[in-house]
């Protein structure tokens, strides 16, 4: 295996019980033509099933090829820190990501990715085009952006709304783009957006239009829609938008405090939430105060979180009291 000056491209593959898939993972990884030398790198987060078993078995047979990490305890943060061990020990100039249930569709995959990022010497990144599979094994496209650009900057990654359309089996990055992380980072459950935002910052991320890598989603697992009446993600992502805000120097404060304000909003229904009054009211102070909405949705806010019909006919009878006890004196 050559060094690290002459390595090219370290691909980064996190695993956790995917015996099912980090076969496919691994072969669609290992068909890659290129006219440069990659390494594997599988960091595994301590898999419960046979998954440490199948990675073994692939290191056997091509053990100049892949490394393993076989980390000795869960290291926790939904794999973020499985990774960040994986592109520590990356000897390559770029690193590809994937996590061990998505594959690569496309055997030129890397070698166009590392051509587009050695060509624009400006480039932080690149990523293609990627399909969603579900377990029924239906596609669909991954790109969510209404206009495809040939590179996209942190203005298109910055909005009222979470922005996410780059999966992570489609990334490459220079290894150097974020020399590291900082420490708000570690405290983010996901990975990817603040990756993302910290990599656009260090310059243009590029776009290959085709589609090359899959990104495998479980429709019966832990997905955004279910953590979205979950307190602590909510809290986790305004967390997270926070830093973003402070690490762009605000500039995009009035676009995150929005997006922001819409966590606070959602937590309005949080489980947590469903028997405190007060609570929610809390919450629903900071959403309008963050959130500004138009003045229908702040009135509806305020009836239904913090003067709701009981509250009101409290208040009302309080208000009446002193004329009812003039009456009888």
């Amino acid at each position: 295996m050559k060094s690290s000056t002459e390595m090219k491209v370290s691909v980064s593959i996190v695993t956790y019980n995917h015996a099912k898939f980090v076969r496919q993972t691994l072969d669609s990884v290992l068909c890659q033509q290129t006219n440069f030398d990659f390494e594997i790198i599988v960091g595994d987060d301590l898999s419960k099933d046979n998954t440490r078993e199948i990675l073994a078995e692939y290191q056997a047979r091509y053990p100049d090829k892949i490394r393993l990490l076989l980390h000795p305890q869960n290291m926790g943060n939904n794999g973020m820190y499985n990774a960040l061990a994986t592109f520590k020990e990356a000897r390559g100039e770029y690193i590809a990501q994937m996590d061990g249930d998505d594959y690569w569709i496309n055997p030129h995959k890397l070698q166009k990715q590392a051509d587009m990022l050695d060509q624009h010497p400006e480039y932080s990144a690149c990523f293609t085009n990627a399909l969603k599979v579900f377990e029924d094994e239906q596609y669909e496209p991954f790109v969510l952006v209404d206009e495809k650009k040939p590179f996209y900057t942190v203005d298109d990654l910055i909005g009222e709304e979470e922005i996410f359309f780059m999966a992570t089996s489609s990334i490459m990055f220079r290894k150097n783009a974020i020399p590291e992380y900082p420490a708000w980072y570690y405290q983010s459950q996901s990975g990817d957006i603040p990756r993302n935002v910290l990599l656009a910052k260090a310059g243009p991320i590029g776009y290959i239009d085709e589609t090359m890598s899959v990104y495998r989603k479980n429709r019966a697992g832990a997905s955004y829609s279910d953590n979205e009446k979950d307190r602590a993600f909510l809290n986790n992502r305004i967390l997270m938008y926070s830093n973003i805000n402070q690490e762009l120097d605000y500039k995009y404060d009035k676009l995150l405090r929005k997006n922001i304000a819409r966590y606070y909003k959602l937590m309005l229904e949080a489980n947590q939430y469903k028997d405190s009054y007060f609570r929610r009211a809390g919450v629903a102070l900071k959403y309008l105060y963050l959130g500004k909405p138009k003045p229908e949705v702040a009135k509806e806010i305020i009836q239904n979180y913090i003067l709701p019909a009981p509250v009101m006919k409290l208040y009302s009878a309080i208000r009446l009291m002193p004329h009812r006890l003039m009456d009888r004196s």
